[in-house]
Order: C-alpha cells, then structure tokens, then sequence
C-alpha cells in the first residue's frame, strides 16, 4: 500500500526520476485507487506527458476505465492537457491496429450479424428493436441520416445504400432525385416491409436482398455509397473498404454511421482516427464534420431500449473521396 501511494504521489506531481526507479525495481502501475482511478489516469488528468508516456511503457493499460466511464484519455481531453492526450491517442491507436480490442468489446454488447438475421424484430414509429430490447435503429438518427444523404448526394448521380434500417436515410436521399438509388438489404422482415411500403415500385429504386458480402456481383459503381449494417463487426466494415475501389466512382463520395465506441468520447476519437488512416493506406481521405447531438438525446429516448448506443454529445460525420494528388 505504502508503494502504491508513492506511485500515485509521483504520477500526480510529474516526478519522472523517482517514478522510473520504482518501475525499474518492478513496481507495478496497472492498480486502481479508492476512487478507481489508474495512476496514468492521475498523471493525465494533471497533464504530465512524460509521466503518462513511462506508464504506458510500465504496462499501463491506456483503455482501463473509472466507475464514471472515463479513460485516461478522457481525462487528458477534458482537462485542456493536449500533450498528455496526444500520447494516449498514440497509444490508442498502436494497441487497436494491432488488437482491435475496444471495437470488438463495443460490438460484442450486440448480436452477431447471423443471430440478428434469425431474430424477430419489431417495428414503431420512433425505433427498430430485436426481440431482446436492443436498438437496431432510432428516430433520433434522423437528422444524422439526413446530413449523411446531403454529403453522399451532392454530386449527383448513382447512389448505394448498405442497410435500410427503418428508411431514414433512404427517404433523405430520395430527396435528392437521385439517377439510380439502389438499397441492399439483408434481414427479411425489414425487406417484406420495404415492399409493402412501396419501396419496390419508385422508379430510380433498385432493392437488392442479401448481405452486402453475398450480393457484390449484384452491384455496379456509384457517385455517392453509404454504409450502415447492423450486428457486423468493425472488421466487417474494414472489409467493405476494400471493394470500395471497384464500388466508388472516382469522384464519387462515401461515408458511414460513425458509431464506434459511441459510448466513450476519447475510444470514439481513436477509432475516429483509426478509420480515416485505413481509408488513407486505400488512397480516400477522411473529413470528420462535427455535428451535436446532445438535444436528440433526450432521457425519454432510451426508454425501454436495453442498450445505449451512443452517449456523447457530438457525432463525427466522416465524408470520404479520393486523395488528390499533391502536384
């Protein structure tokens, strides 16, 4: 005990000589105080980027959590401590390209994409829930959805959408007259329900049914392609990046429902980070237009939703076309 106080002295006042020679005599830095907080997260929280940096290297985990749901990152951004959170984020971003933890973590609070295709689902004016009172889809993406069709129609043309959901986008890139409008789709009560609306019978509507990853032959090359599955993992999504070569037109637009790690500001800006380097090594570069959220939340959203998907008070609506060359 005495030695953890120590450590939690020096992370707190930035004693880097003192800290590196109780790690060097094999201290460890991974506990957790009365409050639950992390010696890095003491360290963040004053801003000591260098005593941040020598925990990490200790075996610090830079994902642990406070009983408030706050990372070490978190504290560092909500602090104003911008050298101590860039640390974190690097830190973030090595550990998830090579582990991919926290998405997975994320995801594996949902159904995997063959249950939710099995499962019954209901539907009601403001949401789409599976049989155990998880959310697929909410009215409150609404205006979301509606800044994503403005984003992917804006140069006309042909329009792809991976996911129908309960039709928000769908209905927002109607709007925009698009040439063709094709809609894939892949759980059948969802489907069934889209004809017998009358989906099927607009003009410039093309509704392919099947899983994306079964119906890409199907497919042609757009203007504009948003992306939006349900019960898929990142990976899922890492993989449709890879077609999208084929699937985006040159000087087309492309973007998706950036739900990652909806339920933690600092996670959801590593991933932020972590998608648009991907789509950068596939030659697409990535702006994130923020936008609030924090009045469609209200406390009367989640009633009886088992889930809360997303708990921060900005959206990052990433807009994705090809890198222009520098020349």
């Amino acid at each position: 005990m005495a030695e953890e106080n120590e450590i939690y002295s020096l992370a707190k006042n930035g004693d880097v000589s003192k800290l590196e020679a109780l790690i060097a005599s094999g201290a460890d830095v991974t506990f957790f105080d009365s409050y639950g907080l992390t010696p890095l997260m003491h360290a963040a929280k004053q801003g000591h980027a260098e005593v941040v940096k020598i925990l990490l290297e200790a075996g610090a985990p830079w994902n642990a959590l406070s009983p408030s749901n706050l990372s070490a990152g978190d504290f560092a951004m909500d602090s104003g401590h911008q050298d101590a959170f860039d640390v974190l984020l690097n830190a973030g971003i090595q550990a998830e390209l090579i582990l991919g933890t926290i998405a997975r973590k994320d995801y594996a609070d949902g159904d995997t994409n063959k249950d939710y295709l099995e499962d019954r689902i209901s539907f009601s004016e403001d949401k789409l829930m599976e049989s155990n009172s998880k959310a697929i889809m909410m009215a409150w993406e609404k205006p979301l959805m509606e800044a994503h069709a403005k984003a992917i129609c804006s140069r006309g043309g042909h329009i792809l959408n991976i996911g129908f959901g309960m039709g928000l986008v769908d209905a927002a890139i109607q709007q925009y007259g698009p040439v063709t409008h094709t809609i894939v789709e892949a759980h059948p009560e969802v489907y069934k329900r889209m004809i017998s609306s009358g989906w099927g019978d607009k003009q410039n509507v093309k509704i392919v049914f099947g899983r994306w990853q079964d119906v890409l032959s199907q497919l042609e090359s757009y203007d504009g392609i948003f992306f939006d599955t349900y019960g898929e993992y990142y990976e899922d999504m890492r993989e449709f990046h890879q077609h999208l070569p084929v699937l985006l037109k040159p000087e087309g637009l492309y973007s998706f429902f950036n739900g990652l790690c909806g339920g933690n500001a600092f996670f959801h800006v590593v991933y932020c980070q972590i998608v648009s380097l991907e789509l950068q090594s596939l030659g697409y570069s990535t702006q994130l237009i923020p936008l609030p959220v924090k009045d469609c939340l209200g406390e009367k959203v989640w009633e009886g939703v088992k889930h809360k998907y997303w708990q921060l008070d900005t959206y990052y609506l990433p807009v994705c076309e090809v890198l222009q060359d520098s020349e």
